[in-house]
Formats: C-alpha cells, structure tokens, sequence
C-alpha cells in the first residue's frame, strides 16, 4: 500500500528525483536508464518481498513453537513492523535525493524545454505503468500472506476448539468411567455379599433338612415305641421276637451280599492282576509305584483297625461311665471346700481365744497357788509358835493341817476329773472316727458286690452270643 500510494501521489521530492535522473540519462541513453530504472524497483520489490516472506516465516516459525496461539492484534502489529521497515530505506533514499536537489538548485537552475518535459512525462508514465504492475504483484503476495496467515489463525483456532473439545469429551468419558468402575465395584460386592448369603442359607437349609430327616426317624420309632407300649395285645416278648427277626434277616441279607460281592470280587481281581502285570512288562516303574501303594494301604488298614479298637474302648467306657453313679458336681465340691475352709478358720480364731484364756488362766492359778502357799506358811509358822504356848492353839493347828489336806486332796481330785472329761472327749472322736470307717467299709463291700453282678451279667451276655 505504501509503494501504491508513493507511486500514484508523488511528492515534490520524488519528482525533482525523477527528474533530474531523466536529465542525466536523456542524453543518449534513455534505453540503459529504463533497464536500470526496472532492475532498481524489481530489486527494491524483491527485497521488500524477501523481508516479507522472512519475516513471516519467522511469525509461523514462533507460532508452531508456541503451539499456535497467533491472534489479530498480534498478525496487524507484524504487518506494521512490515510496512516500517518497507518504508524506512525509501524514506533514506528520498532525503539522500533531497540533498542532492537541493544542493543542485543552490548552483544553477536547470532550463527545461517542452519536449524534455514530455519526454519525462512519457517516461514517467512508464515507470508509473510499470511500478503499478510491480504494486499489484506486492499487493497480491501481501493479500496471499494475509489469506495465508487468516488460514492459519482460523486452523489454530479451530484445532484449539477441537482440543478443547476433545479434551472436554475426554474428562467426560473418564467420569463416566470412574462412575461405571464404582458401580461396577459396587455390583461385585453386592454379588459376592449376596453368593455367602446364598451360601449360608444353602448350608442352613442343609442342616435343617439333616435335622428333619432324624427328627422324623426319631419320630417313627417313638411312634413305634408308643404303639408297642400301649398295645394291649401283644407282650413284649413279642415286640423283642420281631426285632430279632428284623436283625437276623438283616444278617442273612449282609452274608448274601457279602457273597455275591466275592463272586463279582474274583474275576476283578484276576482282571487287575492282568492289568498290572501288562503295566509292569511296559513300564518297570508302575511296579514300584504300586509297592508304594499297597504299602500305603496296609497303614491305612492298620490305622483303621486300631481307630475301630480305639472307638470300641471308648464306646465300653463311656457305657461304663454312664452306669456308674452320679456324683456331686464340681460346684458342690468347691462350695464345701470354701465352707470347710471357713470353719477352720473360725475354729483357728476359737483354739487361739481358748489358748489365750487357757494361759491367762494358768497365770491366774499359778499366782493364786504361790499365794495360798505364802499364806500358809505364814499361818503356820504364826499358828505353830501359839501351839506351844497354849492348847488351844494346838488344836487351831491340828484343824488347820486337816483342812490344808483336804483342799489339797480337792485340788488333786478336781485336776484328774478334768483330766478324765478330756480322755473321754477323745475317746468320744476315736469312736466316731471307727463308726465312720465302718460305714465306708459297707459302701465299699455293697460296690464290690454290685460289680460282681455286673460281670456275671456280661459273661452270660457274651455266652449268649
């Protein structure tokens, strides 16, 4: 625009340029002039064109560098930077011919004829012709870059769009997502929640349809039970008969089977002896493998032999248990325990009470005794000295000797009654302790005897048998 502009609305300047160009030239070599002319404007249109297309391509250059983000402010302030530097060597170029015009009117000033001016008017209208033809060819390749440069802006914006999009579609997608991964766990819990409900309620429904088949056997045989109780028709006996006869068919039914399996038993084993001696001929270790078996097999069978006499034992014992008498529970055990613990040591408290009054007491007697003892010596020697003097002292002294005799004789007599009342009391829990051990003897020999009953009775149960 700035070329079009110039060359249609020239300035004084450009003018006095042009002609005095025209003048120098004119004298001969108005052809070289035009070719030189042409070559000056074509390089000028080159140059402005090659900076043009540098400059953007270092626009698209930072535009795909930086993820194409180009705007209309930023693509109108590179056209401006554009049209300066276009603008700023033409501007150089018009004050260097400005000086040089300048500095030539100062000297002299140029006569002009009229042909001249229409010689330079003719020119001028050529190279007016020529730089329109050069402004077009800017114009298009300015209006091609424009175009080219709005395509971009319009792909950049539209690729923005779209990643935006994508990028919306995608954050959606990944929501829903998360929400289908949470209801899908959701689901799995649910499912496996409700498999160990079904689970429990299948072993539930097991166990009450285990515990209804043996309630109904039980059911039936107490119905039996009943119905043999109360039929007035037939005995016991009778009823003991039919299940014998239940049993012993029971047997022949179990001895049949036991034949029939030992004739289909015989050709199976001739069968599989065949076999492994075929497998042995093919393959030497099988032999070894089935060594290892039978071995494994008879453990097993002396495993299961010992079980079956173990559970014998113990079904013998726990009928021996049941038939034994019931005895008092641990409880009773511990409650008498704690009572007799407590007795003792209220009886503990007693004898130390007893002991202690028992030596205060002996305290008591012993000081009492030394007295009396002190006392009497004293009447007696006091007493005795009178006696020689008078006759009746002497006899104060005979009644006082007697009565000292007598308590002492009083003395000695309550000493063995105490002594007699605790032998006895000991003599008392001797008796008790025998009478005691006598009633255990009975216990034991009645025991001893209800054992031997039983015994005969199991021996004549296993005659019977």
């Amino acid at each position: 625009m700035c070329c079009l502009r110039q060359f249609l609305y020239p300035s004084e300047e450009d003018l006095y340029k042009l002609v005095r160009f025209l003048v120098e030239r004119l004298s001969g070599l108005s052809e070289v002039g035009k070719t030189a002319d042409k070559r000056n404007i074509n390089t000028s249109a080159t140059i402005t064109d090659d900076d043009f297309k540098a400059t953007l391509k270092d626009w698209t250059v930072k535009a795909d560098s930086q993820g194409v983000d180009l705007n209309d402010q930023e693509v109108r302030t590179g056209l401006k930077e554009l049209k300066l530097k276009t603008e700023v060597p033409e501007s150089s170029n018009s004050k260097a011919g400005d000086d040089f015009v300048s500095g030539s009117h100062d000297t002299h000033l140029i006569p002009l004829k009229m042909d001249e001016v229409d010689a330079v008017k003719i020119s001028g209208s050529r190279m007016l012709d020529f730089s329109g033809e050069e402004v077009t060819s800017v114009e298009n390749g300015k209006r091609s870059t424009e175009e080219f440069l709005d395509a971009r802006i319009d792909a950049s914006v539209n690729e923005e769009t779209a990643v935006q999009r994508d990028d919306k579609h995608v954050s959606e997608l990944g929501q829903k997502l998360i929400s289908l991964k949470e209801q899908s766990s959701k689901t799995r819990y649910e499912i496996e929640k409700l498999q160990s409900r079904e689970k429990k309620l299948m072993e539930e429904a097991t166990a009450k349809t285990l515990e209804s088949q043996h309630q109904e056997e039980e059911h039936e045989l107490l119905k039996a039970a009943v119905e043999m109780a109360f039929d007035d028709q037939h005995d016991s006996d009778f009823y003991i008969v039919q299940l014998n006869e239940q049993v012993d068919a029971k047997r022949r039914n179990l001895v049949e089977l036991e034949s029939q399996w030992s004739t289909i038993r015989k050709p199976l084993e001739e069968k599989r002896r065949s076999l492994e001696e075929a497998l042995y001929a093919t393959k030497p270790e099988a032999q070894e493998k089935l060594q290892k078996f039978k071995e494994i097999e008879l453990e097993i069978q002396s495993v299961l032999s010992e079980t079956k006499k173990r559970e014998e034992e113990h079904s013998k014992l726990s009928a021996d248990f049941e038939r034994q008498p019931k005895l008092p529970s641990r409880r009773s055990y511990i409650q008498r325990i704690t009572e007799i613990t407590k007795n003792s040591r209220k009886q503990d408290a007693d004898i130390e009470r007893i002991l202690k009054e028992t030596r205060e007491l002996q305290l008591e007697s012993n000081s009492i005794q030394e007295r009396l003892h002190r006392t009497y010596a004293v009447v007696d020697e006091t007493v005795f000295r009178e006696a020689k003097k008078d006759p009746v002292a002497r006899q104060a002294y005979r009644l006082l000797t007697s009565i000292h005799e007598s308590f002492e004789q009083i003395s000695e007599k309550i000493l063995t009654t105490d002594r007699t009342q605790r032998e006895v009391a000991e003599h008392e829990a001797k008796l008790a302790a025998l009478a005691s051990q006598s009633l255990n003897i009975d216990k034991l020999q009645a025991d001893l005897d209800a054992i031997r009953k039983e015994n005969e009775l199991l021996e004549q149960r296993l005659h019977d048998t």
